[in-house]
């Protein structure tokens, strides 16, 4: 019993444990210009300046890799 028990504690801490990583993830704003269905950019009636679509983007590491030999 205590052994049943214990491995479901170290389960629960190993993966609790490991979402904090996953949150902290890079992320980037990228924003594009709103356009009509003629393709012209629509102007803000306010500014005057053309409207933007911003979105939260998460931002992936490249890694680098050897190449594969051709047989």
């Amino acid at each position: 019993m205590k052994k049943i028990l214990t491995a479901i504690t170290v389960a629960l801490f190993t993966t609790l444990s490991a979402l904090p990583v996953a949150a902290q993830q890079e992320t980037r704003k990228v924003c594009v210009d709103v356009k009509d269905k003629e393709g012209k950019p629509v102007l803000d009636s306010k500014t005057g300046k053309p409207k933007q679509s911003c979105k939260e983007v998460k931002v992936h590491k490249k890694l680098e890799g050897t190449e594969v030999p051709k047989k």
